[in-house]
């Protein structure tokens, strides 16, 4: 017998629950999906400076630095893009408001 986790389960459920898109609705989803994997070149200019502080980056992340700046802006324009010190001053806001109330 096979025992799922809780997500396991869920994505289960959901998956029994779906139904199919009809054709119109299938054709939408396609044409949104198609037009986000398009691609188009474009011409930038960079500082040298910036520009080799990205390929450093990219060679330790793994990856081809456009890839690195591609990754960058779609996180950008997507508002996933977390600036650290916003991000420290949440957890620390956070725990002071704990400590305030426990």
């Amino acid at each position: 017998m096979i025992h799922l986790n809780e997500e396991e389960k869920r994505i289960e459920d959901e998956m029994e629950q779906s139904v199919p898109l009809d054709p119109e609705e299938r054709e939408k989803l396609d044409s949104i999906l198609n037009r986000a994997r398009k691609t188009r070149a474009i011409s930038l200019r960079i500082t040298e400076f910036d520009l080799n502080m990205l390929k450093k980056r990219a060679e330790l992340e793994g990856m081809p630095y456009q890839t690195l700046i591609n990754t960058i802006l779609r996180k950008y324009v997507t508002e996933q893009l977390v600036d650290k010190r916003e991000l420290y001053k949440t957890v620390s806001i956070a725990r002071e408001s704990e400590a305030k109330y426990s």
